[in-house]
């Protein structure tokens, strides 16, 4: 019965906790307080270990509350619980986009939607960071020049018009692509900073 118990209330979390992480606190305080599986204190301490433990708070919480009250199958339940909504909901999305796609590549009006689409997810990163702009995590020239290298890279797609399935297409996303940004940026710091 409390595999059940917790199973729902953390596929109750993972459907309804929009916010991010401190978001879902309360939703998570409200049911393990109800049911008994943890006292106030000991739900603080795991509030705190969540938050200093790498990974998102809510997913660290379910795991830890699951442990407490189930053991290992318990952790793996809360946490399968908490990402199952998420991952329903996105796969139904690409599936449908996937459709979608199909039918609609060579309409103007997708293609410019999805241009735009991109471009806004440009513009929401730049912002995030610009935020994080400071002396401190810019302190010189070289990181101004990989955070351009990198920014560039990511614009050339949105940009740069190409057919689906030309080598320029595939040499577009691939250059554009998270992991290989991400692989750049480090090699390149790793280049400056350690020689």
């Amino acid at each position: 019965m409390v595999y059940l118990q917790l199973f729902l209330s953390f596929l109750k979390v993972g459907f309804i906790g929009f916010g991010g992480g401190m978001a879902v606190i309360s939703l998570i305080q409200q049911d393990v307080l109800r049911y008994g599986w943890v006292t106030e204190q000991e739900f603080v301490d795991i509030v705190a270990i969540s938050q200093v433990t790498p990974g998102p708070i809510g997913m660290n919480c379910a795991t830890y509350v699951g442990y407490t009250v189930g053991g290992v199958g318990g952790s793996l339940l809360a946490s399968a619980a908490i990402v199952l909504p998420s991952l329903l909901i996105m796969s139904i999305i690409c599936y449908i986009y996937d459709h979608i796609r199909d039918r609609w590549q060579n309409n103007p009006v997708f293609v410019w939607t999805m241009r735009a689409i991109r471009l806004m997810v440009v513009v929401l990163i730049a912002h995030a960071a610009y935020t994080l702009m400071s002396p401190a995590t810019f302190p010189d020239g070289q990181s101004w020049v990989i955070f351009a290298v990198v920014f560039v890279c990511m614009l050339l797609p949105v940009f740069i018009p190409a057919k689906q399935g030309t080598s320029r297409r595939k040499w577009l996303d691939t250059i554009s692509h998270p992991i290989y940004l991400i692989l750049l940026a480090a090699a390149v710091g790793m280049i400056e900073y350690l020689t």
